[in-house]
């Protein structure tokens, strides 16, 4: 199989991957193969052959929202290779595999504003497109123009805003799968630096006072339901310090599942299931977690 995706001459190709190295929770999950293609034309290519061949295959980001359940018997794709970024005035044009982290950080120090909010978060832009990355009362659907998406019918198509239905934490990609982002397009304006860096160190401040960083973790769990927020409820029901084998909920926040050096998916999935169904016995309230479970 390794020498087949070789001879597609399409990209990098790696067997048996730890995926503990793909993911921010740091699980420990094995891959069979992961594929970093070239260009979008690489891309299309090595689509076409898994599906010729009825193999299974996952395009992923940068792993920050995605618990793998156990070992993945087929085919990751990342699209590490597309990170074109081309700036013309207030238009600024990224590849999908570029990191939101760090194009946040770069356009915030060339005077940008508006994706301050992202200058924490560890996705790729196209992962946070499709998910609708935010923080912060601001998200991708207020900073997003358009996108070039990949169809099933492997047409490169432009989504602009609206087209792509975003709402909270989600958008219509999310239930696209076969839909694969490529290119995203955005609109900021320029500010004051001085602001723009005083918001950034402010944030920063707060995130190592409120989260628990030095744990390998997925960000939130679950979304805030309207009216209060979802750390609150897991709190209130005396959750912080919960575990399930290497899997815990933080005692510095409790809407922070972390791993403390073995979890398995498995662990994790169990602990959230666990928490949400907690919390719609005690307040009716069904909790969404924003972690996409990989099986």
């Amino acid at each position: 199989m390794k020498e087949q995706l070789e001879n597609l001459q399409i990209g990098e190709v790696y067997e048996n991957i730890d995926v503990a190295n793909l993911t921010t929770f740091k699980l420990n999950a094995k891959a069979d193969f992961l594929v970093l293609p070239n260009n979008v034309e690489h891309l299309i290519k090595l689509l076409k052959f898994l599906k010729e061949k009825k193999i299974k295959y996952k395009v992923i980001g940068k792993g920050s929202n995605l618990i793998f359940v156990g070992d993945f018997k087929g085919v990751l794709i990342r699209l590490d290779k597309l990170i074109n970024l081309k700036i013309d005035g207030n238009k600024i044009i990224v590849g999908a595999g570029y990191s939101l982290m760090k194009l946040a950080l770069d356009l915030s120090n060339k005077g940008y504003t508006g994706m301050e909010w992202a200058t924490g978060i560890p996705g790729s832009i196209g992962g946070s497109l499709v998910n609708n990355a935010g923080a912060y009362l601001s998200d991708m659907a207020h900073v997003v123009t358009k996108a070039k998406i990949l169809t099933p019918n492997y047409e490169v198509t432009e989504y602009f805003n609206k087209d792509i239905e975003f709402s909270y934490r989600t958008s219509s990609l999310q239930y696209k799968t076969d839909y694969i982002c490529v290119e995203v397009e955005l609109h900021l304006e320029k500010g004051s630096r001085e602001e723009i860096e005083e918001t950034i160190k402010k944030r920063r401040e707060r995130r190592v006072l409120d989260q628990p960083l030095e744990y390998p973790s997925a960000g939130s769990v679950f979304r805030n339901p309207e009216g209060t927020f979802a750390g609150k409820l897991i709190e209130d029901l005396g959750l912080k310090g919960k575990s399930i084998g290497d899997a815990e909920v933080s005692e510095k926040h409790a809407n922070f599942i972390i791993n403390k050096g073995h979890a398995t998916g498995h662990d994790v999935k169990k602990l959230i299931l666990e928490i949400k169904n907690k919390v719609k016995e005690k307040y009716d309230i069904d909790l969404i977690y924003e972690q996409e479970f990989v099986e």
